[in-house]
């Protein structure tokens, strides 16, 4: 899943695309190098992001989703948690909603459930203003398994096909590095819930702590962490550095159907 932020904030490609014709050119090319998905974001989740009203969100994604979805022979999927952008990207002929708040925003589930298109539900602790201020867990892996449980039951009993629903534990969504760190260990908790594992960790400030690099320096980082979320269990890798995660998702894919 390639990354298309058509955001000025976004915390790694904030502004880079957010002229139509630019976000346009950037996904022909990540599809390209080998992405299967684009996955196109109006609104940046960065911790301590604000809220963006509908109007706007709307005025970044609709060209954008509108231009992609005609012209690429790969599902756009739209990054948001508001019910008339659902609604309106469904539309303009996007192929999945991704969000980072699970369709728990008033109106959001029932307007993905009326859509009729695949659904990604993601676990946030806190809101992207607020997430990592000091985020707690008991016992992590638990409880992010248990609200992704959660969100999956709702899902279902909103009338969302099973084999349309697809979980993201939320990788740097309130969480410390430890958090992420067992998460990761813990995929595979995660991925008998029995729906299909997207993750993020792409340029993650995860990576660049842990790492000591700065957020141009986190390629290296990025493609083990990808490699190691596929050999976990991960079905779906959103990525900046598509050509490069591509090459490790598909060696460890190979290697892991010998495991």
């Amino acid at each position: 899943m390639g990354v298309l932020n058509v955001t000025p904030d976004s915390f790694s490609d904030g502004g880079d695309f957010i002229a139509a014709e630019a976000a346009i050119a950037r996904a022909r090319a990540m599809v390209e190098d080998g992405a299967a998905i684009i996955d196109v974001g109006g609104e940046s989740t960065r911790p301590g992001a604000d809220p963006v009203p509908v109007e706007e969100e709307l005025r970044r994604v609709l060209p954008v989703v509108e231009a992609l979805a005609a012209e690429l022979s790969v599902p756009v999927s739209v990054d948001t948690s508001k019910p008339e952008v659902i609604a309106a990207v469904t539309r303009a002929g996007a192929g999945l909603i991704n969000d980072v708040r699970a369709l728990r925003e008033p109106g959001a589930m029932e307007a993905a459930a009326a859509s009729g298109l695949p659904v990604c539900l993601m676990h946030m602790q806190g809101t992207p203003k607020t997430m990592q201020q000091a985020p707690q867990y008991d016992d992590v892996l638990a409880e992010v398994a248990a609200f992704l449980a959660e969100r999956r039951d709702a899902a279902l009993a909103a009338g969302i096909p099973a084999e349309r629903i697809l979980l993201d534990p939320g990788f740097g969504f309130g969480k410390t590095d430890p958090h992420n760190a067992m998460l990761l260990a813990g995929l595979p908790r995660l991925a008998g819930l029995g729906a299909p594992l997207l993750v993020g960790l792409s340029r993650k400030s995860l990576v660049g702590r842990v790492l000591g690099r700065p957020l141009g320096e986190r390629l290296a980082g990025s493609v083990a962490a990808a490699t190691l979320a596929v050999w976990q269990g991960a079905r779906i890798i959103r990525a900046h550095d598509v050509r490069e995660t591509v090459d490790a998702v598909r060696l460890a894919s190979y290697v892991a159907a010998y495991a």
